[in-house]
């Protein structure tokens, strides 16, 4: 294949992360003939069947839209067959490929994935690198295989974590990196699959994020508490239980205290002191079980009797 040449691509992705990705193949010089995405969920008090974001670009475009619960039905593999793609991009789809399906294309299938592989292979590497304290992430570009994200890497990208940053806007900031580097990538395809690293070893998982991950255990320390919170901002947003009701911290910073862990020691504008294993955890922005999130200024204008030192962050209760 001569550098440069168009290709005839499917184009495999769900979530929001993988639309300008797919905006980016659409305005582009290469073809693609069709997205697999996955089935739209119920969503709203109606529980409305909603269509991926993924999906709702492809339509708009006018791009035939696949929507298989597997990809190891051979009528699935057959279509794929049919289609004749010289390269499958996959990027967040979340249907696990099988071997047939990665040898179908002419030129393989790539992944476009949001770490700095080895570094948090898996399925949420975005909160799992801030979670972890992780100077930088980045994108990485491979070549996929069987294992679960171990294939040779093609081409990456790296984004410096400024403090306080939020998954949200990390997810934002790689969603900006990818597209650029995927279309690299994609010009010249051939001498980036020759040229392709193996992963070195020491990789870490990033697995699936529950809401029990997003719990605030108070016995940690203020500064692995506070990464969680930034982690979880917005999805699914880090918790925990007051009077027995849901609490949701979305924003918070380490600060000076000590006392039983989860103990509220004091109330001000500037935030609603809580104590930690080690240190303490100014909470600054809060959302009440069928609420809104609220400036803790806010919240203590409306709900002061709710929010008094002595009172004990983190008994059992519902999840929100």
């Amino acid at each position: 294949m001569q550098a440069g040449s168009a290709l005839r691509l499917v184009f495999a992705g769900t979530p929001e992360f993988a639309v300008p990705h797919l905006q980016a193949l659409l305005a582009s010089r290469h073809r693609v003939c069709a997205v697999f995405t996955q089935p739209g969920r119920p969503s709203g008090r109606g529980r409305k069947v909603v269509p991926s974001p993924v999906q709702q670009v492809a339509d708009a475009a006018g791009i035939p839209v696949k929507q298989p619960s597997s990809l190891k039905q051979e009528e699935i593999q057959a279509d794929l067959l049919g289609l004749a793609p010289d390269l499958m991009v996959v990027v967040a789809y979340g249907l696990i490929l099988p071997p047939e399906v990665l040898e179908i294309p002419r030129w393989g299938c790539i992944n476009v994935h949001a770490s700095l592989l080895p570094r948090w292979r898996g399925a949420a590497p975005i909160q799992r690198a801030l979670e972890a304290g992780d100077s930088h992430s980045g994108v990485s570009i491979m070549q996929m295989e069987t294992g679960l994200d171990t294939g040779p890497v093609l081409a990456s990208a790296v984004q410096a974590i400024a403090e306080n940053t939020t998954g949200g806007e990390l997810q934002r900031q790689l969603m900006a990196l990818g597209p650029d580097l995927l279309l690299q990538v994609l010009d010249d395809l051939e001498a980036c699959q020759l040229g392709a690293q193996r992963q070195p070893e020491g990789a870490t998982y990033a697995h699936k994020i529950n809401r029990v991950d997003a719990l605030l255990d108070w016995n940690a320390n203020a500064l692995s508490l506070h990464r969680k919170i930034l982690a979880f901002n917005p999805v699914p947003t880090a918790w925990t239980l007051l009077a027995g009701q849901p609490l949701k911290v979305w924003q918070a910073e380490p600060c000076a205290g000590s006392g039983p862990a989860g103990e509220i020691l004091h109330c001000s504008k500037a935030g609603i002191v809580a104590a930690c294993g080690e240190g303490a955890l100014r909470l600054q922005r809060l959302q009440l079980s069928g609420g809104k999130p609220l400036a803790s200024a806010e919240l203590l204008n409306a709900r002061r009797d709710q929010f008094k030192p002595g009172l004990l962050l983190g008994a059992q209760g519902p999840a929100p």
